[in-house]
């Protein structure tokens, strides 16, 4: 397990940023130290273990890039066309059976061999076939139409990094030098509940005063993408002594323990005091909207943290606390989010001094410009927000005011939950 020490979640202060709240994630969180080796078909989107040197040059031989005719540079056409005899053929994944000799041309496929003497391409589109021979355009440049050995990646060059979350065209480049294993570090471990009285599971009977838990299978889903391994805790009610050993409990068994719901100063509001109990808490509050109340502590070495119970508040904090949180954990790289720039098609008045999510929908202008239109109700409770809508616009602290046709940060729910 992920163990910390007390204070690694101990940043101080009232309020945080949220690039402070990241950057101290980043660099106060220890990574699981346990690796284990996976096949290629397994590795999308696991955290690399070590840093790949390649084994081997790519492309591995000097290949030709198109279908044409394989000649020496020397013998190039400079002024007028010229015909060449034919004198062999070379297909992908066979060597010609003879080197080219001065003043001839060989029929060669995309990804084959050239041939000893060749070093430049025809495509067939720009030649003329007559017989036996062929009649080669003049003004091609020498080595036109050829991939050298190693023109993609040298030898020895570091391909893939240490900390790297393995994309398909990582595990495609590491097929490419012929590996079929990978060392990646083990999948993070997450315990996962939701608190309040107020809620039920679905498939169980509800009470008319209850709402069935969607924030619990949201995280779920969330942490799945990010390869974790989900622990599914159910619904703990309000009660303080059920929470503490609740929390307890799964504390040595995981890396991070993730609540929703109760971690803000009502009198039901049983998480605080309930952790306080059996670890330590810093209430963690950001500068944020949706947001704010975000808990964090340690409990016997294993984080924790508490997400608002409002679904859009739980969504967002998720993705500014709990996604760098798991990153951290597993030795990835830091993966900052970078937004879109659009136009926005809405007004809007925020406080200065906090960021704020405003969950929008795309559309194309009459200029053929994306613009981004707001959800037309408020509400951090509202599912159908995030449900009906494309992602997010991030307004930072300095801003107060935006205009329609003013250029704006767009982030897309594809590239928060992945």
């Amino acid at each position: 397990m992920a163990q910390l020490s007390d204070d690694c979640f101990a940043f101080g202060g009232p309020m945080m940023s949220v690039d402070e709240a990241v950057g101290l994630i980043a660099t106060r969180v220890t990574p699981v130290v346990d690796i284990e080796t996976v096949t290629l078909a397994r590795a999308d989107g696991r955290i690399l273990a070590h840093e790949i040197l390649a084994p081997l040059p790519l492309p591995p031989f000097t290949n030709s890039a198109v279908d044409g005719y394989a000649v020496a540079s020397r013998d190039l056409p400079q002024h007028k066309e010229q015909t060449f005899p034919v004198t062999g053929r070379v297909q992908a994944g066979s060597s010609a059976s003879a080197p080219l000799k001065p003043g001839q041309a060989m029929r060669i496929f995309t990804g084959a061999p050239m041939p000893e003497g060749a070093d430049t391409v025809f495509m067939q589109e720009d030649v003329r076939v007559e017989g036996d021979k062929v009649v080669l355009p003049a003004g091609l440049k020498p080595g036109a139409n050829v991939r050298p050995a190693g023109e993609d990646i040298a030898s020895g060059f570091a391909a893939l990094q240490a900390g790297q979350r393995l994309r398909p065209q990582d595990v495609a480049l590491a097929a490419a030098f012929g590996l079929t294993q990978l060392d990646v570090t083990r999948r993070i471990r997450v315990a996962v509940f939701s608190t309040g009285n107020e809620l039920a599971s679905p498939g169980e009977a509800r009470a008319a005063v209850q709402l069935f838990d969607s924030n619990r299978f949201m995280l779920m889903a969330m942490l799945s993408r990010l390869g974790c391994e989900v622990s599914d805790l159910g619904i703990i009610r309000d009660d303080r002594a059920s929470l503490s050993r609740a929390l307890q409990e799964v504390a040595g068994g995981h890396d991070l323990i993730l609540t929703t719901g109760g971690v803000s100063t009502g009198e039901e509001d049983h998480v605080k005091a309930s952790v306080e109990s059996v670890g330590r808490l810093v209430l963690w509050r950001m500068a944020i909207k949706p947001g704010r109340p975000v808990a964090m502590g340690i409990i016997g070495g294993t984080p924790f943290i508490g997400l608002p119970g409002n679904p859009v508040a739980s969504f967002v904090t998720f993705v500014h606390v709990v996604r760098p949180t798991i990153l951290a954990l597993s030795g990835a790289r830091p993966e900052p989010l970078r937004p879109m720039p659009v136009r926005a098609a809405f007004s809007y008045k925020k406080k200065i001094s906090r960021r704020e999510y405003v969950r929008v929908s795309l559309r194309k202008g009459a200029d053929g410009a994306l613009e981004a239109v707001k959800f037309p109700r408020e509400g951090a409770g509202l599912l159908s927000s995030l449900a009906d809508t494309d992602g997010l616009v991030e307004l930072g602290e300095d801003i107060t005011q935006v205009s329609p046709g003013q250029t704006v940060g767009f982030l897309s729910y594809a590239s928060l939950i992945n």
